[in-house]
């Protein structure tokens, strides 16, 4: 075993996943060097070129690269067995793996094949100094507190970390290169007993909670599925997505692809505004990386107070639409001095 931390990078259909990136980018130099190791990416697909330039940029010393046209589609057999042969053949301390669909999939089964531990969900990482593990830090009972987990015994150390948890810092280097071990591992046809019959999208536009950077979500406090369109005003007048809690979800109220919290996506955006949200634990475990938190609630002692940056006591019905035309009338401004027209 060598002192390496190694990063998944997702492909899905031809586009980098943004969390094996941001992982990359954020924790993963940091826990490396501690570690005393080399930050390395490893990129499983039918074409790994781009993933493996992406994994580069953003700072991964090197690659390990598994390409084969048994890998253009996400299966549990191809995938686990690639990355355990990966794994075997170089042994990590840890790895660090996006808790996306497929990662955590991916996560417990590669756990069982290498037989180690797996921490799940992750919100936090660090490095526990007294005895040099990786310190797992993720929700438990319900969101109601925070476990922090080790690993002591068993190597690799592995963990699933919530997307958005940890942010891009700064542009890719397009001219950084990284050392790219290519590794020919195959998987015969019959060893892989699932096969992708047919893709069905959610009810529900596309949503990209985890990359936008202004969100606006709306809660119970709405009352009903119509009154989102004050929400998706908002949006609308900031260029921002519209989120939702697990309470409008479950109301039926909104897609379930619109969901923020701990059941629902985590994000990192720059501005968060969570409209007639009350603020439950789970809720605010998936909002824990945005920059700025603005809440609008009309009961005062709504717990979104206690994590919100700006405070707005009052009825969201009066405060939406009048935000939403000062929106506007803002915008109208810049245009109007760039020369631009609405």
């Amino acid at each position: 075993m060598n002192n390496d931390l190694w990063v998944y990078v997702e492909d899905a259909a031809g586009r980098t996943k943004r969390v094996g990136l941001e992982l990359i980018n954020g924790p993963g130099r940091r826990l490396a060097e501690i570690q005393g190791g080399q930050l390395c990416a490893v990129v499983i697909s039918s074409s790994a070129e781009e993933p493996a330039k992406a994994a580069a940029a953003y700072g991964a010393d090197k690659v390990y690269v598994v390409e084969g046209p048994e890998y253009e589609v996400y299966t549990t057999d191809a995938y686990t067995h690639a990355f355990s042969e990966l794994a075997k053949k170089y042994p990590p301390k840890s790895i660090l793996i996006g808790a996306s669909v497929d990662g955590r999939d991916l996560g417990p089964r590669l756990a069982a094949r290498l037989w180690t531990g797996l921490t799940a969900d992750c919100t936090q990482l660090d490095i526990d100094p007294e005895s040099g593990n990786v310190a797992w830090t993720r929700p438990a009972f319900g969101g109601n507190l925070m476990a922090t987990i080790l690993c002591p015994d068993h190597r690799p150390q592995i963990g699933t970390i919530r997307p958005g948890v940890f942010k891009l810092k700064g542009d890719p280097d397009h001219s950084r290169e990284a050392e790219v071990i290519r590794e020919d591992i195959r998987v015969a046809p019959g060893a892989i007993r699932t096969r992708m019959l047919e893709i069905i999208r959610e009810a529900g536009e596309l949503v990209d909670l985890e990359g936008a950077e202004i969100i606006v979500s709306g809660g119970r406090g709405l009352g009903k599925a119509e009154n989102f369109s004050y929400v998706r005003d908002l949006a609308k007048a900031l260029g921002a997505t519209v989120g939702a809690s697990r309470a409008a979800v479950d109301a039926g109220w909104i897609p379930h692809t619109h969901q923020v919290g701990q059941t629902g996506k985590t994000v990192g955006p720059k501005l968060y505004i969570a409209c007639g949200i009350s603020g439950a634990v789970q809720h605010k475990v998936g909002i824990g990386g945005a920059d700025k938190i603005v809440a609008i609630n009309s009961d005062p002692e709504a717990p979104i107070f206690n994590i919100a940056d700006y405070s707005i006591v009052g009825d969201l019905f009066e405060v939406l639409p009048a935000m939403t035309e000062e929106v506007k009338r803002l915008v109208g401004i810049r245009n109007s001095e760039f020369g631009i027209r609405n």
